[in-house]
């Protein structure tokens, strides 16, 4: 369903193995809910994702360049082409950007995993990539809720449960 290109780019991430492993495991069954709950269309051949895992320096100047925010952030999502919710995505689905000490100090902060965050942050990526946002209440009510969903199926709580402050 998906054919996922992955590459570490800076960052203490785990081997490309690994994150290639963990990586399609939670966006596969990412794709699955969607196909199945929402009934996204998908094509009857994958679809390529691209993930680039990298550090708060790379992940800052693509955050001023590409949002004029200045700052590091922990993910951030370049779809290949325009998607609304419920549209038919192309042969190329787009880019999650993840940024390793902005993940691990918010995992640290929230009390959580590194990998309950990652997984947290490739479901919220991926969805990006469908043309979910939250940029107005109902849009983060919609985008929200498919995340807490999502990631009930892959066995972790609600991340929205106790009212956590996050830079996505």
């Amino acid at each position: 369903m998906l054919d996922i290109q992955l590459g570490v780019e800076a960052g203490q991430w785990p081997s490309e193995d690994a994150l290639t492993d963990f990586s399609k495991r939670v966006l596969e069954n990412a794709a699955t809910f969607l196909a199945t709950s929402e009934k996204q269309p998908f094509l009857k051949q994958p679809v390529e994702i691209s993930l680039v895992f990298t550090d708060d320096e790379d992940i800052r100047g693509i955050n001023a360049e590409w949002r004029g925010q200045d700052k590091p952030t922990n993910v951030l999502s370049f779809p290949a082409f325009p998607l609304t919710p419920g549209g038919k995505p192309g042969p190329m689905l787009g880019d999650i950007i993840l940024a390793e000490e902005t993940l691990r100090r918010e995992a640290l902060d929230l009390g959580k995993s590194f990998d309950d965050h990652l997984t947290h942050l490739l479901v919220h990526g991926f969805l990006h990539l469908f043309g979910y946002d939250h940029m107005t209440d109902e849009e983060a009510e919609v985008m929200e809720g498919l995340e807490i969903r999502i990631l009930a199926e892959l066995g972790l709580e609600n991340p929205y449960g106790d009212d956590d402050e996050m830079t996505v």
